[in-house]
């Protein structure tokens, strides 16, 4: 397994087999939230649980966050709890294909101390290797509560942005379509454009066209020539709403720049307050 966060169906078929792995669908929709549960339903990978990003991977929305607010300690255990996960399982998330929410599934893992790793391709690739779906609901064994202990560490708030990111101390990759961080668009939240001083590195950048991680050695190049002798500890990843900017961090673990940071607020927690600065390429 590649760096041990990255499996492939093959893979992902044989830890399900011996019972070392449990499965996570992650598919979600921005526009129909209750669609992903619905595809879940219709056809998932046999024996995979179901994550709704909204009510199992964050917390309630304030008036200070963003869209996606990080989940307790508590609310997650009890998560990983209801759908049978143990501290002996490695947990194998997955989405329709691009992984871009389901890396919001592994992150929170590494967070709280817990192993897990992404299935290369997400169901495309399942599907595509000719491995069966199985459809409806799964009876489950909740599983005792583990106690969960968070990892400031890996995370960077609004603050730690104000005061590192905008003086040049620490660099900011925004995961966001170009045409948001440029400003040209916002389908989601209220202000258009991106942080002062962040650079733009779309999620989609981190694949091939068949849905899959590019080569290791290559996402190695392409970060390299963005970080530019940045160490990665100096780097936080930012998005929308902290869900896609997991995707380039998984990408730089994945190609062995490791120790960047999460920004869970991102864009949508920083326009909360109308008096920190953005900037629009139009």
């Amino acid at each position: 397994m590649a760096n041990n966060i990255l499996v492939s169906a093959a893979e992902l078929e044989a830890l399900l087999s011996d019972g070392r792995c449990i499965a996570v669908d992650c598919r979600f929709e921005f526009s129909d939230t209750g669609k992903g549960r619905a595809d879940w339903l219709a056809g998932h990978i046999p024996g995979a649980a179901y994550a709704h990003l909204d009510n199992d991977l964050s917390s309630p929305v304030t008036e200070d966050t963003g869209r996606h607010p990080l989940p307790t300690a508590g609310r997650f255990a009890g998560y990983l709890s209801s759908i049978g996960w143990s501290s002996a399982k490695l947990l194998v998330a997955y989405d329709e294909g691009s992984n871009a929410v389901a890396s919001r599934l592994w992150w929170l893992m590494r967070y709280f101390g817990k192993p897990a790793a992404l299935l290369d391709g997400g169901l495309a690739a399942w599907v595509a290797s000719g491995r069966p779906l199985e459809s409806g609901e799964i009876e489950r064994q909740p599983t005792p509560i583990v106690e969960l202990q968070p990892n400031d560490t890996l995370q960077m708030g609004t603050p730690d942005v104000e005061r590192s990111v905008l003086r040049g101390e620490s660099l900011l990759l925004d995961a966001r379509a170009g045409q948001r961080f440029r400003g040209e668009i916002e389908p989601l939240d209220a202000r258009a454009g991106h942080i002062p001083g962040s650079l733009n590195r779309p999620f989609g950048a981190n694949l091939e066209l068949n849905g899959k991680f590019k080569d290791r050695n290559l996402l190695r190049q392409e970060f390299d020539e963005l970080l530019d002798g940045r160490e990665p500890r100096s780097v936080a990843h930012s998005c929308g709403s902290g869900v896609t900017a997991c995707h380039n961090l998984f990408a730089m673990e994945l190609a062995g720049l490791e120790g960047s940071r999460l920004y869970p607020g991102s864009w949508s927690e920083w326009i909360r307050d109308p008096k920190r600065p953005i900037e629009t390429d139009v």
